[in-house]
């Protein structure tokens, strides 16, 4: 705790005219009595400022919490000092950068990132994290000027490619749901700090686009789009994780149709068609060890599972029988397939995957019925493991007219997103889900 006495007072020291905000709150105690207060403070110079002022003699000022911030859109450095009126001591020091701030919270002082996140700390020093996880987003990194960073560890994750849409057919007869969407590699890579510049280029990934529905009687599916890449920094310092392929369209014929293929550390996974397609390498995808993606299937098997590499989509015959999403034990998981029908019965959707060997685990697959029910959305991930797929869309009841259902969305950080269902007569079919963004992280230390 601060205590401040009645020939005391709490100082902010400047060094330049960035402008910066400080609140302050206190709790007075006269005897038994307790009164608290507070007070902000806009500083504009360079200056030494009184941010908390001297109680009045037989109070002692307990100084509860004390928030600076820097407001303007350059550095700006900032001491803390305690002057009791023969000794001024300093109690905290640092340069912010925009935006950023220093929180004391009673026990100790906290930086906090532009963005208002706390900067973790352990044995060996204070730890920043800067992080998006939105599709598109290209801030960048900062090095962090508060301290001086030892190493920097970044994760990056690519885009999960999106379902499949559901075909359509006028009448009774084979036509087949949407494939799921291949999930997005996971890359990691630590750094000498002093290896990067002040500031790093970063592009997330967008997820895949949905593939659309077969148009009313008659009409096949669309693909689903291929997840976008995760980048950052460039030249020889250049991260890269790789994004899923789009799950292949459903058909209005007894035709097979693959799951997206995961995404690996060197290349894109491949877009799903009447036939499997290629995981992105390195390595083999079909046994994807280390951060090569896994191939998908057009066939009812589950897609094998990738380690650091994205998931494949689940896949089907032209029966039509269906595959469940493949999982990644760290990156982006596959899609479900979505429901389809053979010449007699519908076949139900197949969940998504999620960090497990035998596949599925992900959104839960959606319903056949009147009305069909949509898959269920991928849970997003984090640092550590990848976005789990989105459950395929349910079909239509065998030969009722009406709309399939949609796949639901891949995860963010590169879940896969679902087929979408088959629908009949003078339905539409299910749009497949959307994959999921990627990701990136960039802890300093």
């Amino acid at each position: 705790m601060i205590i401040v006495k009645s020939t005391d007072l709490v100082e902010i020291v400047t060094a330049t005219g960035a402008d910066v905000d400080v609140h302050a709150s206190w709790v007075d105690l006269t005897g038994t009595t307790a009164a608290p207060g507070r007070t902000n403070t806009q500083i504009t110079t360079a200056t030494t400022t009184t941010v908390v002022g001297s109680p009045a003699g037989g109070t002692d000022r307990n100084v509860r919490h004390l928030m600076v911030r820097n407001v303007d859109t350059i550095s700006q450095t900032v001491t803390i000092q305690h002057d009791d009126g023969s000794t001024t001591v300093k109690l905290w020091a640092g340069t912010f950068l925009a935006c950023a701030g220093v929180e004391y919270d009673f026990y100790k002082f906290q930086t906090l990132s532009a963005g208002g996140i706390p900067s973790s700390v352990y044995a060996g020093g204070p730890v920043d994290i800067q992080s998006s996880t939105t599709g598109g987003n290209t801030t960048g990194w900062t090095k962090p000027t508060a301290f001086t960073p030892k190493f920097v560890t970044v994760v990056c994750y690519g885009g999960g490619g999106g379902g499949g849409g559901g075909g359509s057919l006028a009448s009774g007869g084979i036509h087949t749901g949407g494939a799921g969407g291949g999930g997005g590699a996971r890359a990691e890579r630590t750094y000498a700090a002093a290896d990067l510049g002040s500031t790093e280029p970063w592009s997330v990934a967008n997820g895949g686009t949905s593939g659309s529905g077969g148009i009313a009687a008659g009409g096949a599916g669309g693909s689903g789009g291929a997840g976008g890449n995760t980048t950052f920094s460039s030249g020889v310092n250049l991260l890269t994780a790789f994004g899923g392929g789009g799950g292949a369209p459903g058909q209005n014929s007894s035709a097979a149709n693959a799951g997206g293929a995961g995404g690996g550390l060197s290349a894109a996974g491949g877009t799903g068609t009447a036939s499997a397609a290629t995981g992105g390498g390195p390595g083999a995808p079909a046994t994807p060890n280390g951060g090569c993606g896994a191939n998908s299937l057009a066939t009812a098997g589950n897609p094998v599972c990738a380690e650091y590499g994205g998931g494949a989509g689940g896949g089907s015959t032209n029966a039509p029988a269906h595959g469940v999403g493949g999982g990644s034990m760290f990156g982006g998981c596959g899609g479900g397939h979505g429901g389809g029908q053979t010449a007699g019965a519908a076949v139900a959707p197949t969940a998504g995957g999620g960090p497990q060997v035998t596949g599925g685990g992900g959104g839960a697959a959606g319903t056949n019925g009147n009305p069909p029910t949509a898959g269920t959305g991928g849970t997003n991930g984090n640092q550590f493991r990848g976005g789990k797929g989105g459950g395929g869309g349910g079909c239509r009841s065998f030969a009722v007219a009406g709309d399939g259902a949609a796949g639901g969305a891949g995860g963010v950080c590169g879940g896969g997103g679902g087929g979408g269902g088959t629908s009949n007569v003078s339905g539409v079919g299910g749009a497949g889900g959307v994959g999921g963004a990627g990701a990136i992280f960039v802890i300093s230390w």
